[in-house]
């Protein structure tokens, strides 16, 4: 999947998942600027909330 254009392909609470496996996250907001433009948050096994920020390109929605 490779994007030709910088329009990041989420939405601001849309369910997403890195490509290849880990813990399905909300997308929480957006930093266009950065390489590292999608702010993620999600609850782990111990209840701790995590953010975290990930390229667009390595997220994919979690319903695939």
């Amino acid at each position: 999947m490779n994007k030709q254009i910088m329009d990041i392909a989420f939405k601001k609470g849309q369910e997403v998942r890195q490509e290849f496996g880990g813990p399905v996250m909300k997308v929480i907001g957006f930093e266009p600027e950065l390489i590292e433009n999608v702010i993620t948050q999600w609850e782990d096994d111990n209840g701790t909330i995590i953010t975290a920020k990930f390229m667009d390109s390595l997220l994919i929605p979690a319903d695939h």
